[in-house]
């Protein structure tokens, strides 16, 4: 029997668009109780609004950066005592900025890089898993990459930050053993979100061009792939979901007009 997220409270982090916005409506219309978290204050409201239209019984919106330590602490860690048993947490917030050779790197956006995509986690991870222990029950989430297992030219800082994911996932786990707490990743290739237009800086041209003339994943695939590892049956843990799109074969060969290309 699958498992019921109707009334479980889900964490999302990264909320406010793209993966975490589709996985935040696909656990509202399972009638899961919903925290949100995003930078965005306004984009957060609309999510939350709209994930109570879909079905989710209440929503607790909180605006956070995971890269501020003692902004998750204090966020995380006072949570309202009916919303403290957090059963799912998504670790979904992250960034890539640049494409660039490790040389020509700003170091301000390095450090965005890894204080979010690794520390943010391990924060947010570090504020919910006690809980989830002393419960003994639970499922983080973690949000990989197929940059986490095959390197890519101009890639090196992001590709570094989620092969630390893909660690982090696996240790985590191991960890866990003895206790009923399960531990996903779910490491997506080419997802065509608002993510590409960050990552090159706001240039819309360039992040439309690395999905010209092939099909990419869009977010709704992802959340699906969340929603189905969190509602297995509690005895079956989904360690990892490698998933890209049929024009894609890995990070450097990809389908483009019907054409086998490296790009």
């Amino acid at each position: 029997m699958s498992f019921s997220l109707k009334n479980h409270i889900a964490l999302i982090t990264g909320a406010s668009s793209g993966i975490g916005e589709q996985t935040a409506y696909r656990f509202a219309e399972a009638g899961a109780r919903l925290i949100l978290t995003g930078r965005n204050s306004d984009r957060l409201q609309a999510v939350a609004r709209k994930s109570l239209e879909k079905g989710a019984p209440d929503v607790l919106p909180l605006i956070l950066d995971v890269s501020d330590r003692k902004a998750v602490a204090d966020r995380l860690g006072t949570l309202p005592d009916n919303w403290k048993a957090v059963d799912i947490l998504v670790n979904n917030a992250g960034v890539a900025l640049g494409k660039d050779p490790v040389y020509r790197y700003d170091a301000d956006e390095i450090e965005r890089m890894v204080d979010t995509n690794i520390k943010g986690l391990l924060y947010v991870t570090l504020a919910i898993l006690p809980g989830m222990v002393e419960r003994n029950r639970g499922h983080v989430v973690n949000m990989g990459s197929t940059a986490g297992h095959d390197v890519y030219p101009g890639g090196s800082i992001y590709n570094a930050t989620k092969f630390a994911v893909n660690a982090l996932n696996q240790g985590m786990k191991m960890d866990l053993t003895g206790t009923a707490i399960r531990v996903s990743s779910i490491d997506p290739g080419m997802v065509n979100t608002h993510f590409s237009t960050t990552r090159f800086r706001g240039d819309k041209k360039k992040a439309d061009d690395v999905y010209a003339d092939m099909t990419p994943l869009v977010a709704e695939d992802i959340a699906d792939a969340i929603l189905w590892v969190v509602t297995r049956p509690s005895h079956v843990n989904i360690n990892q979901i490698i998933m890209m799109p049929t024009d894609q074969s890995s990070n450097s060969l990809v389908s483009r007009g019907g054409k086998r290309l490296f790009s």
